[in-house]
């Protein structure tokens, strides 16, 4: 069992001194250094020494690897915890036993998002990247808006940053509720899809906290008018101001055609009649979807289209989104954090766009019992449809416990062509058979939400250490198997 917010926790309106527990994930890591930006004093911990413990180091901040409960100090307000941490851990336990408020990160942003204009950015797929571009389209304006995300924006540096500006854009987590907390200015919902229902309990009430979420927005609400569910969602709304965007002949911020430019994106949309083009230093029809969506919330927050578009061009994409880590002779090895068949499917459509005649080797490692078995087929068809060649890791359970015969080999019985796809538990395994079989031209792709991306060191150095011999003889197999 994990932790979930307690909807009945007061959040005090003073904090000195505040103790994260995971205080190294990428969120936690944004708010901890907000509240010290808000002079509060932060300690904290976490499993494992990570880029993040030590940039919040750095920073002032007191990080301790590992977890006891000594490692909480006196003198704390408020611990601050997330929905990944077990019940039992002992800081938890600790502060319990000592009476100190424990609030879910999604409260603590809320304590920081007080007395601010919130953009709150929900959806099932494209919320880090929408809430990145909305970040960066209002910095490069001109105005300092304050911004939490999931993943660090690249043209800015950080997935957190404490502006002076009236605005402050959250991404905001459906998977527990939490984003039913924040006192919300303009809500963009990107998409829905039926999912956290250990959460929600069925169906029908996963959707009506969507509708909750939309109905308090106190100024506009922002939603897809592609994806069937929020069109659904729309018609139950009872709001006086909604917007929507996407291709549809009724969306009112239309995208009407895109063009791929080498992994750029050329995009033109329509508003109120008049129609307006654009560059997106990101490639894919996705990430023009995404753009049109924050077209709409700028367009909310005073922004017109052409200055919108303007400000969307600086944006160069977030950590984990797409990301090129190397090239080496020839060979791109790229990371994305998709870890749902349609974020899949998205991704591997924009490397398409951009990979040319070169293959797609994709290493793909399934998250979550739950998910990997709700879904292995869906994340085979994926796979098959469109990249060249898949490796499959073992499955990163993250706050799950092991399921009976759950494992990566799901994904790959999954395959109807056996050839396309191998199942490799063993890390080293894999990134030696990766760069034995990739040549010049070809993308290597890591795909999830766990921590697949520490295979990274070891794909480029297997690519560094192969023969020429080895990477001819094993590229001569794949073409054989894609003559078949």
């Amino acid at each position: 069992m994990v932790i979930k917010p307690d909807p009945q926790a007061q959040i005090p309106a003073q904090i000195a001194r505040a103790h994260f527990i995971g205080i190294g994930g990428s969120g936690m890591s944004g708010i901890a250094r907000m509240f010290l930006d808000s002079n509060v004093a932060v300690s904290g911990s976490d499993r494992s020494e990570s880029e993040y413990t030590r940039n919040l180091l750095g920073a002032g901040a007191q990080v301790t690897i590992g977890h006891a409960a000594e490692n909480l100090p006196d003198g704390v307000d408020v611990v601050v915890v997330t929905s990944a941490l077990w019940p039992d851990n002992p800081e938890l336990v600790a502060a319990r036993e000592r009476g100190i408020t424990v609030l879910h990160r999604s409260q603590a942003l809320v304590w920081l998002t007080q007395n601010s204009r919130v953009v709150a950015v929900a959806g099932a797929h494209g919320k880090t990247t929408s809430t990145g571009m909305i970040a960066t389209a209002l910095v490069e304006l001109g105005r300092d808006p304050s911004f939490v995300n999931g993943g660090v924006v690249a043209p800015l540096g950080t997935n957190e940053r404490r502006g002076s500006g009236a605005e402050f854009i959250v991404e905001a987590d459906e998977s527990d509720g939490s984003f039913l907390f924040y006192d919300v200015a303009i809500a963009l919902i990107t998409n829905i899809d039926n999912d956290h229902l250990d959460h929600y309990g069925s169906v029908d009430a996963f959707q009506q906290a969507f509708v909750d979420f939309a109905s308090g927005a106190s100024e506009a609400v922002v939603l897809s008018a592609d994806d069937d569910l929020t069109v659904a969602l729309r018609k139950r709304l009872d709001h006086p101001r909604t917007v929507s965007f996407g291709t549809a002949e009724n969306a009112d911020v239309r995208l009407l055609a895109t063009t791929p430019l080498q992994g750029r994106t050329r995009m033109r949309i329509a508003v109120d009649g008049a129609e307006y083009e654009g560059e997106l230093a990101v490639p894919g029809f996705h990430n023009a979807l995404n753009a049109t969506g924050a077209v709409a919330v700028l367009r909310e927050l005073g922004v017109d289209p052409a200055a919108a578009l303007r400000g969307l061009a600086a944006f160069t994409g977030t950590k984990r989104r797409f990301e090129l880590h190397d090239t080496i002779d020839g060979v791109s090895v790229y990371d994305d954090y998709a870890h749902h068949p349609r974020e899949v499917v998205a991704a591997l459509t924009a490397a398409r766009e951009v990979v040319g005649d070169g293959r797609i080797l994709a290493v793909h490692q399934p998250h979550l019992y739950s998910r990997t078995q709700a879904m292995s087929d869906e994340f085979a068809a994926a796979y098959e449809a469109l990249a060249d060649h898949t490796v499959v890791l073992d499955v990163d359970g993250a706050r799950e416990d092991p399921v009976p015969g759950v494992t990566g080999e799901l994904v790959v019985r999954g395959f109807e062509d056996a050839s396309k796809v191998d199942y490799r538990p063993d890390w080293a395994d894999a990134a030696t058979r990766v760069a034995e079989w990739t040549e010049p031209g070809d993308f290597v792709i890591t795909f999830g939400c766990g921590n697949v991306n520490l295979i990274i060191p070891q794909l480029l150095a297997a690519l560094r250490a192969r023969t020429p011999r080895a990477s001819e003889s094993a590229a001569a197999v794949i073409n054989s198997r894609s003559d078949r």
